[in-house]
């Protein structure tokens, strides 16, 4: 097992950009989880649903999300994680990947950090979400 990392309250993950997307990491993503919800892989049924293209699932970003917080901090350490679909991510988005320390509690036996996160289309966060991880504080 990884030793925690260390951590401050102020302190920001490592920014890392995924993309673009493309509509083949879209389908293996559905064929991965089960999701063939046409607004996912059809054009003509995403047009209809008012969109431009199929758009991705927001379990993708999720997920993309969730291995950039484990590579950081290492998935034994993580305790939770919540996560806000904010818009659609559509094929040829480049997503940036940030996040921040926000907050330190003891609890006795190791300290846990919570943490907001994003993942963002430009400016725009197209996924937030909060974690809690051990760490050395």
């Amino acid at each position: 097992m990884r030793p925690p990392v260390t951590a401050a309250v102020g302190d920001h993950l490592p920014v890392r950009e995924i993309g673009p997307l493309t509509q083949t990491d879209i389908v293996r993503f559905a064929g991965a989880g089960g999701d063939f919800n046409p607004l996912h892989h059809d054009p003509e049924f995403a047009r209809e649903a008012g969109f431009a293209t199929p758009i991705a699932m927001g379990q993708l970003q999720a997920g993309i999300l969730a291995g950039w917080l484990s590579d950081w901090c290492g998935v034994e350490h993580l305790r939770e994680y919540e996560v806000r679909f904010m818009a659609a991510v559509l094929p040829g988005d480049v997503l940036e990947l940030s996040g921040e320390v926000v907050a330190i509690t003891e609890n006795g036996v190791h300290s846990e950090a919570q943490l907001t996160l994003a993942a963002s289309r430009g400016s725009d966060p197209v996924v937030t979400a909060r974690a809690t991880v051990i760490v050395r504080s």
